[in-house]
């Protein structure tokens, strides 16, 4: 099989990053959530599988360290991180079970759970989502093609409506920048940027 055109693979990413034009409102609400949950001290929870877990780890380091300003660090845990509880949880439950239970245990009202998901139909996101309803949690969805199952259960989701999963996770780092950009400016209004 011939390699796919350096040019063409250029382009699809543009085409999915250009999809989320279509999305300011959604995130720009899904923004404010967040900073009013961070104002009023509490915090955020971010999960997601595989490329995904890694974005859920990038939403988080952006929001603890910073990402354009000197500020406080903000409240912010990666539910994708910690291999001996997700490994005890599977063994002893089921991997459905590894953001729930976390959910369960860790949020607190006023909390806001942001899952990660390309498809949408991940059986661990979709318990994450209803464990957070479930708690009184507000949840936040970065979902691909056409939301999947997850786009329901999520109080705001943010769908990249591209068919591949790589161009879907790029789009997905767009959007978190993007929403930690909104949440600096709207906490931090009298910061500058870093160079």
């Amino acid at each position: 099989m011939a390699s796919r055109p350096f040019n063409y693979l250029i382009e699809q990413s543009l085409s999915a990053i250009t999809r989320l034009r279509g999305l300011e409102d959604a995130v720009s609400a899904a923004s404010l959530l967040m900073a009013d949950a961070l104002a009023s001290g509490r915090k955020i929870l971010c999960c997601g599988n595989g490329g995904s877990a890694a974005e859920s780890g990038h939403l988080a380091t952006e929001l603890l360290c910073r990402l354009e300003k000197d500020r406080r660090a903000l409240p912010a845990l990666n539910l994708s991180g910690d291999a001996s509880f997700m490994t005890a949880t599977a063994n002893d439950y089921t991997f459905d079970e590894v953001f729930a239970r976390q959910v369960t245990g860790l949020a607190q009202e006023g909390d806001v759970l942001v899952a990660f998901t390309t498809s949408g139909n991940s059986k661990n996101i979709l318990r994450a989502l209803e464990a957070a309803r479930e708690s009184g949690i507000r949840s936040i969805a970065l979902l691909g093609r056409d939301g999947g199952k997850a786009a329901a259960l999520a109080d705001i989701p943010l769908i990249v409506p591209a068919p591949a999963t790589m161009n879907i996770q790029e789009a997905h780092q767009v959007l978190l920048h993007i929403l930690c950009v909104q949440i600096e400016d709207a906490l931090f209004p009298g910061l500058n940027v870093m160079e």
